[in-house]
């Protein structure tokens, strides 16, 4: 437990959402002297310097922060480190573990964000499949993954789905080359995962997803079938992905970039939709990623969480029984190819910068999510 008998400092990315309303001496204090005091910086400007002479008890962070023991090396009083987000491969966990420092990440909150996302997406692209059968694959099939097969079951797809870490089921029902060879879409929900080294062991996986869409892989894939990936970047090699859609004129749509936050104007020109990975920024995906990481620190604190994101949330009157009923909708429900443009926008000298690229992320206008 987080010693209660000093003032409590929290460093934490400014991306976050609602810091001022979560993290607050009132909503955090274990006894009535303790303040809280929370220093809010760029993700990526968290570095080991900051946090050697802040020396603060919480880190609160997104996927941009690396934390692993460079950055923690010249930190002692770190006792709780929470990720805002669903993925972990930016976290050392075993690190952590290592110093008894508490980890904690937002896991499915942004599931229903990302999911309208692909959807999103694929019927933009190709607006007949509202209405007419198709076959959705779906490599991956977590929280997101699994979220977005019950939309598609939804619009009467066949889904195709493949998960060598899950048992069989109706929607974990085929192999990897089936999925590449048997969709007319598919879509990508792994984490990022390396193959086990004697150097490596952070991020180590029997099923290895870097560069999991190879050359071999895109070569399986027919021309027409559209390419979406959300998940990481890396999971697709990003030379091999130009190169094939050099030969094939495929329909690829990117959220996430191999060398993000960096992307290459040659890149850009041959997809048919890029985004600066935004795929879960909806109001309720981020608030329910800060409820999640709120809470886990109120536990490790021992104190009764005393703030809702439902006390946050305004009316919401965009639902998915109706935009299912009226298609016509979509763009009023989210317009993906204004995301589109506004990443072109910021082509300069052949690529988006770093940091034109997280001035979007950063000052993106949140969508709302589709209730169920």
């Amino acid at each position: 437990m987080i010693n209660n008998a000093k003032n409590l400092t929290i460093v934490a990315d400014n991306n976050i959402a609602s810091l001022a309303e979560f993290f607050t001496t009132a909503n955090l204090s274990q006894t009535s002297d303790q303040m809280i005091n929370v220093v809010s910086v760029a993700g990526r400007d968290i570095d080991a310097s900051l946090l050697s002479s802040l020396q603060p008890d919480v880190l609160l962070i997104r996927s941009v922060t690396q934390v692993d023991e460079m950055l923690l090396k010249d930190n002692n009083s770190v006792n709780f480190v929470g990720s805002a987000t669903i993925g972990t491969d930016h976290v050392d966990q075993q690190y952590l573990k290592s110093r008894n420092i508490t980890f904690a990440n937002a896991a499915g909150c942004s599931k229903h964000s990302v999911a309208q996302y692909v959807l999103t997406a694929i019927l933009t692209l190709r607006p007949q499949y509202w209405q007419k059968p198709m076959t959705l694959g779906i490599i991956g099939l977590g929280n997101i993954g699994s979220t977005l097969a019950q939309y598609a079951t939804d619009l009467d797809w066949r889904v195709l789905g493949y998960d060598p870490l899950l048992p069989a089921s109706t929607i974990n029902n085929a192999s990897f080359e089936q999925v590449l060879t048997q969709s007319d879409v598919v879509s990508l929900h792994v984490p990022l995962t390396y193959k086990y080294t004697a150097v490596n062991t952070n991020g180590s996986s029997a099923y290895p997803t870097h560069h999991l869409i190879d050359s071999d892989a895109l070569a399986k894939m027919p021309a027409d079938t559209l390419l979406i990936n959300s998940a990481r970047g890396p999971v697709i090699d990003g030379s091999a992905l130009e190169a094939d859609m050099g030969c094939t004129s495929r329909q690829v749509v990117l959220d996430v970039f191999e060398n993000e936050p960096q992307v290459a104007e040659s890149l850009l020109f041959k997809l048919a939709i890029a985004t600066p990975h935004i795929a879960g920024y909806t109001l309720e995906g981020k608030l329910r990623g800060t409820q999640i990481i709120y809470d886990a620190l109120c536990i490790k604190l021992a104190v009764i969480p005393t703030q809702s994101m439902n006390t946050l949330l305004p009316i919401n009157m965009f639902l998915w029984s109706e935009l299912r009923d009226d298609p016509n909708q979509l763009v009023k429900f989210y317009d993906i190819m204004q995301d589109d443009a506004a990443l072109r926008h910021k082509i300069a000298d052949g690529e988006v910068s770093g940091a034109d690229f997280d001035q979007l992320r950063r000052e993106y206008h949140l969508r709302r999510e589709w209730q169920a």
